[in-house]
């Protein structure tokens, strides 16, 4: 799907679920009891139904009463209201429900009409995602697959419930690395016009083509500045005076500040494309530097910035605070600005001069950051930069080796993301087998053209594999938790991996292809055979995962239920003949479960980021 794409409604009516729970809401009031316990889980074992609701357990203390007792009357009025084949009371008081296959049907249907399949639309709401987070003048890094994964796929989620997503990268585009930078150019470039004698006259004719150097010296050129100021602390008052002339509007070296950084987002851009996220804003933290001054003197005037050792500090602590809560540092003892300072102004800038305030901002980044982000939160709340807004850090874990410790190249250093990506492409490309290659040897010249399209295609699906591939195995482990990056189990397509799954959503359009192809058609759906029955309601619960997901921030929930939601496709292929049907009904009919289960599965896959191949 396209980002141009609009939003489809939710169709009129209530999802299965939300039927389910309004007939147990009336049998519960027309028994006299309360309706707040009138939900419906799962079962725990298929067996007993699709659904199970427990509702009658808690309410037998505070009612006195015995929970079969209550469960039986409860029973007894769904038995009367339709909608089930079964209603059973079992154990101590747990009420199994069996959905009739007409409720079944009904709702399959309602879904398959519906393009965001039955997605629930929200109340509007604009909500800000930060992810990303890249420095310029240095290339994407393992460390950043996760904030752009998950970021993006939060992104989808939200905007699929109809909400107003608007994606800001926060570039690391200001500071002393820059000034670091600047001074490890001067020696190896010392011809540039921003170094010259009047820099206002040669900044203009400063661009990324005149500076004779790119990304790849740029990458060379940095770890040099860093250990230099390490190393010699003339270095870093050299590096600390150029940042000053930097932040002061230095001509020259604003030019070859806003070349560094175009020369970073177009190398960085690439990568983004890679992973298919998509940024509404390209900001970074030199927008908000001119609001820090201002914004500092506010905060000491009202008392809300106090002076510590000669530095600047809010105090964040609060009475049910647990552990201690150090104080945020607005401001070095030299009166340097930090992370912090401009974290605390890019809130600001985000409520004050957005145009429509957001009510939430959420926060892509490591979960290491958290102390550091609770700390900012309580300074915009005690600051009122933020009111009505809530700010939420979406914390995650580290990517890890198959050592279990945290991802590195083979010599020991941090893996670039683009190699990172270009590995698992190529183990896809092993996996998928020389497609380029079939046809050769014919030697004829006719066959060329053919042989280029078969190679495009073979490098086009090991791309799509390949990066589905990372994508689910970051996106199926809960994001707080860390996971373990392993190119071969990940492009797999037995287990629960990304190319299994978009292995099930080809698989059902080769069969309705080719049952179009025998002008055969979907048709009204029947369910009958038990796993029919799996699948319509496995279909079903997508909404509710969807909804899950979006409460929670949590992408795996969709992850675990596209593999769950592909096993019971398989098992429903292997159980219900689909072209070879006894009938014609029944054979349009399976075509549509088909069509609803590959809608559903494409659906859940674009919400993780995840592309589906027309052929694997």
């Amino acid at each position: 799907m396209r980002e141009s794409e609009k939003q489809a409604a939710s169709p009129a009516g209530l999802t299965l679920a939300g039927e389910i729970n309004q007939l147990l809401e009336n049998a519960f009031r027309a028994c006299g009891l309360p309706d707040g316990f009138a939900r419906a889980a799962r079962a725990s074992r298929p067996e007993w139904g699709e659904l199970q609701c427990n509702g009658a357990l808690p309410l037998a203390k505070s009612l006195g009463r015995p929970p079969r007792e209550i469960a039986a009357a409860v029973a007894e009025q769904l038995r009367a209201g339709g909608g089930f084949d079964t209603v059973e009371v079992a154990g101590a008081g747990f009420i199994n429900l069996k959905l009739s296959a007409a409720l079944l049907a009904r709702h399959a249907q309602a879904q398959l009409a519906d393009p965001a399949c039955g997605i629930v639309q929200e109340p509007r709401q604009r909500i800000m995602l930060d992810y990303g987070g890249p420095n310029v003048a240095k290339p994407l890094h393992v460390g950043h697959l996760r904030s752009l994964v998950i970021g993006e796929s939060l992104r989808r989620i939200l905007r699929a419930q109809g909400h107003d997503t608007v994606s800001d990268v926060h570039l690391g585009d200001w500071g002393l690395q820059m000034g670091m930078l600047i001074a490890q150019i001067r020696r190896d470039f010392p011809s540039l016009s921003c170094f010259a004698p009047q820099p206002e006259l040669a900044a203009a004719s400063l661009d990324e083509a005149s500076l004779g150097f790119g990304m790849q010296d740029l990458q060379r050129l940095y770890p040099l500045a860093a250990a230099a100021c390490k190393d010699d602390p003339a270095r870093m008052a050299e590096a600390r005076e150029l940042t000053a002339a930097l932040q002061a509007g230095h001509p020259g070296y604003i030019a070859l500040w806003r070349a560094i950084r175009a020369i970073s987002l177009q190398v960085q851009q690439q990568d983004f494309a890679a992973l298919d996220v998509h940024f509404d804003l390209l900001l970074g933290e030199s927008d908000v530097q001119s609001l820090i001054p201002s914004m500092l003197s506010e905060l000491r005037e009202r008392g809300i910035g106090i002076e510590s050792e000669g530095a600047l500090v809010v105090e964040v602590a609060e009475d049910s605070d647990a552990h201690p809560m150090p104080p945020l540092l607005l401001a070095k003892s030299d009166g340097a600005a930090l992370y912090a300072t401009t974290d605390l102004a890019t809130i600001l800038s985000r409520v004050r001069d957005s145009g429509t305030a957001p009510a939430r901002i959420i926060y892509v980044v490591d979960q290491r950051q958290a102390l550091h982000f609770e700390q900012v939160f309580r300074s915009a709340r005690r600051a009122g930069y933020a009111p009505g807004v809530e700010l939420v850090h979406a914390g995650f874990g580290t990517v890890n080796g198959v050592d279990g410790k945290p991802y590195k190249t083979r010599q020991g250093g941090v893996a670039q993301l683009a190699d990172l990506l270009h590995g698992a492409i190529d183990k896809a490309r092993e996996r998928l087998g020389a497609l380029a290659a079939d046809g050769a040897g014919q030697g004829a010249a006719a066959d060329e053209a053919g042989q280029v399209a078969r190679a495009a295609q073979a490098e086009t699906l090991a791309r799509l594999v390949g990066i589905a591939a990372v994508k689910f195995a970051d996106l199926s482990s809960y994001r707080i938790s860390g996971y373990i990056f392993d190119p071969e189990r990940m492009v797999s397509f037995e287990g629960k991996t990304g190319p299994y799954v978009q292995y099930a959503c080809v698989r059902i359009g080769s069969i309705l292809a080719r049952a179009a192809a025998q002008q055969l058609q979907p048709g009204p759906i029947q369910v009958t055979a038990e796993a029919e029955r799996a699948l319509v309601f496995e279909c079903s619960r997508f909404p509710e995962v969807v909804a899950s997901a979006a409460a929670n921030l949590a992408p795996n929930e969709i992850a675990d239920y596209v593999f769950n939601l592909a096993q019971t496709f398989s098992r429903f292929y292997l159980d219900c003949p689909v072209l070879a049907a006894e009938s014609a009904e029944l054979c349009a009919s399976r075509l549509a479960i088909s069509a609803l289960a590959r809608r559903v599965l494409e659906r859940g896959l674009y919400l993780l980021g995840i592309a589906v191949p027309e052929k694997m």
